[in-house]
């Protein structure tokens, strides 16, 4: 495993893959989030996915994947804090394994790199009719929205939380601003996100040399101005705000909670963070689904997680529509008996057990030891492997556990609820 810069803002790592038949190569560009150009950057990921400037649509890229023995390749926008970050990777078997000792190597190279640095462009913008289909299919994302009502719940309690802060700025864009998204505003905030993103090639299984070579020369000649990465961010202490909102035909109500830490000061460590989570929320072995889902059937589902970024905790669930309340408090009472009651050695066992568990399952997926790695370089540590994160994860101690749950502060309630007369009408799937 190795990590160099090779230009200013520019970095390539290297990682094992020798138990795999197939390599991986991936770019990831994280520049600063704006307010403004928030719907753009969720539209020019879908335009990027169609084809760059050697393949300038679907079918020609289509093809020319299968040609490379069905390689894979995949574009997608991801928050971090308050950055974003677009990615683009291509996954295909080694070149010791091309039939007629064809350079793989280069080809995924080119695909993936033309993909980032040279789009398919008409007369300078972005083909117009891509721009026009992929914004009609961005608007149709964004309506649905409201048929998952856990999702719909989640970020309605995220949009009152947040408010007009940075970390809120809604990944998919809003629909209002979709009508202004231009071939010529799309390729606008494309320049700036080349220019200001800080980037980061990872390389699994095939010549990362070679690899450098190739992303310097699609460099040479790019206006860059690499930004410092965001802040870690929190939003402040206020007092408890419920919200209830009524739709028909709903089955279950949805229950979205937002705390706060209030600080961006004395954050966690990953490893106590994960296992914090845990033991709360997030295994079938946690306090809320022991207690609350099993012990006390208030919830069909509940669970718990944290973005360490912005020092925000979420617990969401699904319950009956005449159980909010209580559901509600059974919650919060298991998150104050794990700050201050008893927290048994078994417990910090089986909630390290599914934990360790994961970390092996790394190892057999090269996107997820990919993930694991970018990870830490998103959070600015020192690169360390799956076998290290068990060996953190198993010296956290029920102090260290206590220490981050007592952060929180209870912020954001959001209650999605049947309209009167309405009970009963809908369906699971769509909820």
């Amino acid at each position: 495993m190795e990590r160099k810069q090779l230009a200013p803002g520019v970095h390539i790592t290297t990682l094992e893959a020798d138990k795999f038949n197939r390599c991986r190569i991936a770019i990831h560009l994280r520049f600063p989030a704006r307010r403004d150009t928030a719907t753009l950057d969720a539209v020019l990921t879908q335009v990027l996915e169609r084809g760059y400037a050697a393949c300038p649509d679907m079918t020609a890229l289509s093809r020319k994947l299968a040609g490379l023995y069905g390689a894979d390749l995949g574009v997608e926008l991801s928050g971090a804090g308050i950055d974003r970050v677009l990615s683009a990777d291509i996954c295909g078997i080694k070149d010791a394994y091309a039939l007629a000792g064809e350079n793989l190597t280069d080809a995924y190279a080119d695909i993936v790199f033309g993909t980032v640095f040279e789009p398919y462009l008409v007369d300078g913008v972005f083909d117009a009719e891509a721009v026009r289909i992929e914004t009609e299919t961005q608007s149709l994302r964004l309506q649905a929205e409201l048929n998952a009502k856990r999702l719909y719940c989640v970020r309605q309690a995220r949009r009152k939380f947040y408010g007009d802060s940075p970390a809120g700025i809604e990944l998919g864009g809003y629909p209002d601003e979709l009508s202004a998204v231009t071939p010529e505003a799309l390729k606008a905030e494309y320049d700036r996100i080349l220019r200001q993103s800080r980037i980061d090639v990872m390389v699994q299984g095939t010549d990362a040399e070679r690899v450098a070579e190739k992303l310097l020369h699609r460099l040479d000649g790019v206006p860059r101005d690499p930004q410092e990465p965001g802040a870690l961010v929190a939003m402040p202490r206020t007092p408890l705000r419920h919200y209830t909102e009524k739709l028909p035909g709903l089955t279950q109500a949805k229950l979205c909670m937002l705390f706060t830490t209030g600080s961006a000061d004395n954050v966690p460590t990953v490893s106590a963070l994960r296992v914090a989570m845990n033991l709360l929320g997030g295994a079938s072995t946690s306090r809320l689904f022991m207690n609350v889902r099993e012990k006390q059937s208030l919830c069909y589902y509940c669970g718990a997680a944290a973005h360490r970024a912005t020092g925000a905790m979420m617990i969401d669930s699904g319950v009956e529509p005449g159980k909010v309340m209580q559901a509600e408090a059974a919650m919060l009472a298991e998150w104050e008996g794990l700050k201050k009651g008893p927290i048994t050695q078994e417990e910090m066992d089986d909630c390290r057990s599914g934990l360790l568990s994961g970390m092996d399952a790394l190892e057999d997926s090269l996107s997820a030891l990919e993930g694991w790695y970018y990870g830490q370089i998103l959070r600015g540590e020192p690169l360390y492997p799956p076998a290290y994160g068990k060996v953190l994860t198993s010296a956290v101690t029920i102090d260290e556990v206590r220490r981050v749950l007592e952060q929180y502060s209870y912020s954001v309630g959001y209650v999605v609820t049947a309209r009167p007369g309405t009970e009963g009408k809908g369906t699971p799937d769509e909820e």
